[in-house]
């Protein structure tokens, strides 16, 4: 039988978890005590000592677990994963029976019913992450979930939470047969190179399909893009497949190179015909300028934090002011693709800082296409901040 840790929540917090809200955090509960053993189940009571819900303890980020049932006599055994996973497949079929797409997510974490655990396919091949310490307690459930209820060539995980200052990276091989690397998987018939088995990063971010595909049938043809923090290179792909004149790749990380590389040429596209450059984006923004570059399409999808040897960019801080750069090389009536995977501002402060950019550089403009999270992305209504993508296509116009 479990044992159940009583959590008290704080008055002004128990309307939002009683109508759902997923995510336990110190600031919402009286009794959070450092040093809980992770996976500890435990039951939310209001003021009155009456039940809100039922979740496990797990540090991740800023939160100290999640409820996961509002019913107070569910048990969080094996049957319980098992329905929510086969909840969540059931609701991919449509995935699974595509021809043109053979990976997606299966399993998104909150928005599935589970905080802290997500899974992805990849063209037979299962990858878990696993997002804190408590949810990796119940990998036994999750593991016979899944041998249960699909069939698979290899199942890969990678655990994604900080023990003793540093992330655990390692092979991830779990069962089943090891992949050979890269699998090619498909999206929307394109070609991807992916790698299960090297760190955290596969080589795609799943959550951008809508924006690849919409890049490639609406936006790529007879044009001239520049893809910033391009990391392997996938937008760029589907830009020229998409009939773009050429694509010019800019990330700062060495790797970036010969992975860009290789996602051409697995699309059997000649990647000379292209630019790759490893270099800071800002660098290149300023070279681009003195050089008088401009560019028909602009793509910036950067890391919510990143830092360099010169600089640090925070999508909070500094978006506005790397939206200026990126109008300063987009040519008259071209698009700036701007996107940001920071749950720290939702889609109205980011278009303000859209349109603080555009004012500040005296240059008008109009909102062609916006996108959040795709289909299988799942959410949860009462947890906006799990909805973090958000993608605006701008084009640029002049008065």
């Amino acid at each position: 039988m479990q044992t159940e840790y009583i959590l008290k929540v704080k008055p002004k917090y128990e309307k939002s978890y009683k109508s759902g809200f997923p995510l336990i955090s110190k600031e919402t509960i009286q009794n959070i005590q450092e040093g809980t053993k992770e996976g500890t189940i435990f039951q939310l009571v209001d003021k009155k000592g009456q039940f809100i819900g039922k979740g496990y303890y797990g540090k991740q980020n800023k939160g100290y677990g999640w409820i996961l049932t509002q019913n107070v006599n569910e048990k969080i055994d094996q049957s319980f994963f098992e329905r929510k996973i086969q909840t969540a497949l059931d609701k991919r079929k449509g995935f699974f029976n595509s021809k043109e797409t053979n990976t997606f997510r299966v399993f998104n974490a909150e928005g599935d019913g589970i905080g802290g655990l997500t899974i992805d396919y990849f063209n037979g091949y299962f990858l878990i992450n696993w997002y804190s310490e408590g949810i990796f307690t119940f990998k036994d459930y999750v593991m016979d979930s899944l041998r249960h209820l699909v069939e698979y060539e290899g199942i890969y995980e990678k655990k994604r939470f900080d023990v003793g200052g540093k992330y655990i990276e390692e092979d991830g091989f779990v069962e089943g047969t090891r992949g050979t690397f890269p699998i090619i998987v498909k999206e929307n018939g394109v070609n991807i190179a992916v790698y299960l088995n090297e760190g955290a990063m596969v080589g795609v971010f799943l959550d951008q399909r809508d924006v690849r595909k919409t890049i490639h049938d609406q936006y790529a043809k007879g044009k001239t893009v520049l893809n910033t923090f391009s990391y392997t290179g996938v937008f760029s792909v589907f830009a020229s497949l998409g009939g773009a004149s050429k694509t010019t790749s800019v990330d700062l990380a060495n790797r970036s190179l010969s992975k860009t590389m290789e996602q051409f040429s697995v699309n059997g596209i000649d990647y000379e015909a292209h630019d790759i450059i490893v270099e800071d984006v800002f660098q290149y923004f300023k070279y681009a300028v003195k050089k008088k570059k401009t560019f028909d399409l602009v793509i910036l999808d950067p890391p919510s934090f990143a830092r360099s040897k010169k600089s640090t960019f925070s999508a909070a801080k500094d978006y506005k002011n790397l939206l200026k750069e990126a109008i300063q090389v987009t040519e008259k009536d071209g698009v700036i693709v701007a996107s940001t995977n920071s749950a720290a501002f939702n889609m109205k402060k980011f278009r303000m800082f859209i349109d603080q950019a555009f004012k500040e550089s005296n240059v008008t403009y109009s909102i062609r296409d916006e996108f959040s999270l795709p289909s299988d992305f799942r959410t949860s209504k009462q947890y906006k901040e799990g909805n973090y993508l958000k993608v605006v296509f701008i084009q640029k116009h002049y008065d």
